[in-house]
């Protein structure tokens, strides 16, 4: 049992560890990019596009959409990276264009059909479909606040951030995303 705890602590350590790692790097990126370093920039964003394509995936459940979103999100982070008070927060500034990116595209969505009509199958993956699905199945409140908080790595307090909500309300949205998806499993 003593042997099983160290190595998870060791492995929360490295992981701690990693993370640092990766503000810094980040942190290095932005500040070469606000210096109008195009390869820095093209790095930092290449760096965070699976990150981006999770999130938008689970807002808008449609790989078209996802791709106009993040398309959009890069030259807004390109145009405004300037506007960017502090560089270790790229990646929750960088989060937050993109939520605001994925709701516009809704937005027109809602306008031009209904949403029943909509969904469209386009990930072959099969571990993709059935994470696509379990997310479907779930209210986007908390399908936004689930993506985030797991397949993001985002803490409570950044998510709280992002949205615009308490840090108390991001605790119960992931509560009952987790039950709606139990559901979802079966459980």
């Amino acid at each position: 049992m003593d042997r099983e705890w160290k190595t998870e602590l060791h492995s929360v350590v490295y992981t701690r560890k990693e993370k640092v790692m990766q503000i810094d790097e980040t942190t290095r990126l932005v500040k070469l990019a606000k210096k109008h370093d195009k390869l820095a920039f093209a790095e930092l964003m290449q760096g965070h596009m699976q990150e981006m394509y999770k999130v938008g995936l689970a807002i808008l459940m449609n790989d078209e959409d996802v791709a106009d979103a993040v398309s959009e999100t890069i030259l807004n982070c390109f145009e405004k990276l300037n506007t960017l008070r502090e560089d270790k927060y790229f990646k929750t500034w960088m989060t937050r264009i993109l939520i605001n990116n994925c709701y516009k595209i809704l937005d027109v969505r809602k306008r031009q059909t209904g949403l029943e009509e909509w969904e469209e199958p386009s990930v072959t993956d099969e571990y993709n479909v059935e994470l696509k699905d379990a997310l479907a199945s779930i209210d986007e409140k908390y399908r936004s606040v689930i993506t985030l908080y797991y397949l993001g790595e985002y803490s409570t307090k950044e998510i709280a951030s992002m949205l615009h909500i308490p840090k108390s309300t991001v605790t119960t949205r992931l509560q009952r995303g987790r039950e709606q998806l139990a559901k979802y499993y079966g459980g």
